[in-house]
């Protein structure tokens, strides 16, 4: 394992154990509901199975072609939000 694979390995165990991963999962959960995110994605993959049919496309099909458009739809805002929770809480944990 290289070294950032290793302090990925590490924040993420510290943000587990300390319950902060499931604090930051909800606020992010909240954030896109709030603006709009879950709709537009919901929107975006009823079209796409209108397009194909719901005999011809599978959940692991559909992942794939929403995984993009969802992750770029995020607003910045809702990113710098939760890179500073992060942060504050690896300053305040001495992780790194």
């Amino acid at each position: 394992m290289n070294k950032d694979a290793q302090l990925r390995h590490s924040i993420n165990q510290k943000l587990i154990e300390n319950g902060e991963r499931d604090r930051l999962k909800e606020l992010l959960r909240t954030k896109l509901i709030e603006c709009g995110w879950k709709d537009q994605m919901k929107a975006h993959c009823k079209e796409i199975i209108r397009q194909k049919g719901l005999d011809h496309v599978t959940i692991e099909e559909l992942v794939t072609e929403i995984t993009p458009r969802g992750r770029a739809l995020v607003p910045d805002s809702v990113k710098k939000e939760l890179l500073q929770r992060i942060r504050t809480f690896l300053g305040k944990n001495s992780i790194i």
